[in-house]
C-alpha cells in the first residue's frame, strides 16, 4: 500500500526532528521549527524554519538530508537569521 503525501511528510517531520533534536530544545527557544502546511491536500509542504544565527549551514544540513529521504526542497531565505527549507514528496 502506497502512503498519501501528508503520511510520508508527517514521517519525515519525525526524521528531521529526530535528526536536529540539538537544534529543537523543549524549553528554549527551537532553532529549527517544522510545520505541515496542507491547505492544498494533493500537494502538502514540509516547512522547516531555521531561526538562528548561521542559519544557512544548518539549512544546507537539512536541505541534503530531506533530498536524501526523497523529497524535493526549495528555499526561502527572509534574512542572514531566517531561512526556510521547504519539502515536497509524491
Amino acid at each position: 500500500m502506497t502512503k498519501e503525501p501528508i503520511e510520508v511528510l508527517d514521517d519525515l517531520a519525525d526524521q528531521v526532528a529526530d535528526e536536529f533534536e540539538a537544534y529543537r530544545q523543549p524549553d528554549e527557544f527551537k532553532d529549527v521549527s517544522l510545520v505541515i502546511e496542507n491547505s492544498d491536500k494533493e500537494r502538502p509542504t514540509l516547512i522547516v524554519h531555521v531561526d538562528r544565527e548561521d542559519a544557512e549551514s544548518l539549512a544546507d544540513r537539512i536541505d541534503e538530508f530531506l533530498r536524501e529521504h526523497g523529497a524535493r526542497t526549495e528555499r526561502e531565505r527572509h534574512s542572514a537569521t531566517d531561512v526556510r527549507v521547504l519539502a515536497t514528496v509524491d
